[in-house]
């Protein structure tokens, strides 16, 4: 029986929603069922700082670099990106589907004095409603939604002529089975059982692809490499087995 899906919201698939509403309260708690996050947010930032830095002429070495740039942060949990993004000057919209994320969200950044667009929204609403921007940073995201290639579609529509989408997701290879699933769920247990679906994972190629029919065009591609000696995340330019990012811009 096909699931049914919400009006208006396209890509969201309600089971995976509710997987990360059971774990919400969760979000800031480095030793939590978030780690794994917390672990590679490092390098996930300075791979998109670099990229956005790169794309826009920006100086990294400046205080805030993002200033004056608009930024879309889907499917952004409980703002472990967005609320770097705002440090860095970009004026940030964070949008997820679940509620409980967004109630997270809100209180953290209040609590530290930043200044967050929170909603709790479906990509697809925001590109009817009209908004657009210069970057959009869809991370962990692209494996959980309903219709993969719709999403990066609509992510596509809500960018801005020139502007940078950045996603980031899991390889589909037996090395990303073993290390997602079996190491960080049934192992580690660092994630509920089920968090994950292998079958949902996306290849490079796959995901290359969709972006280029949503009028995309390939600026970059890195692997995340876990050292589970030294507990370290680091890019790579050649492994892309498990976790990667891509980045691609929109022809303006």
């Amino acid at each position: 029986m096909q699931k049914p899906q919400p009006a208006h919201t396209g890509s969201v698939d309600p089971a995976e929603i509710a997987k990360f509403e059971a774990m919400a309260a969760e979000w800031w708690d480095p030793n939590g069922k978030f780690k794994p996050l917390h672990m590679l947010n490092p390098v996930r930032l300075d791979y998109m700082v670099t990229q956005i830095g790169t794309e826009f002429m920006r100086d990294r070495r400046e205080r805030q670099p993002l200033t004056g740039l608009r930024l879309l942060d889907i499917g952004c949990g409980g703002g472990l990106v967005t609320e770097p993004m705002a440090r860095l000057g970009a004026e940030v919209v964070g949008a997820d589907a679940a509620e409980g994320n967004i109630a997270v969200a809100k209180a953290h950044a209040t609590q530290h004095g930043l200044d967050i667009d929170y909603r709790s929204v479906a990509a697809e609403t925001l590109a009817e409603a009209g908004e657009r921007f210069d970057v959009v940073l869809a991370l962990e995201i692209v494996e959980h939604v309903a219709d993969p290639a719709q999403f990066i579609a609509t992510c596509a529509e809500l960018l801005r002529p020139g502007g940078l989408l950045i996603a980031s997701t899991l390889n589909r290879t037996p090395k990303s089975f073993a290390a997602a699933i079996v190491g960080a769920e049934w192992v580690m247990r660092w994630l509920p059982r089920g968090t994950h679906e292998w079958s949902r994972f996306i290849t490079p190629e796959e995901l290359a692809t969709m972006m280029a029919r949503a009028g995309l065009v390939s600026v970059d591609r890195r692997g995340m490499v876990f050292n589970p000696l030294g507990w370290t995340w680091s890019l790579s330019d050649r492994d892309l087995s498990v976790n990667y990012l891509m980045a691609a811009r929109r022809a303006g």
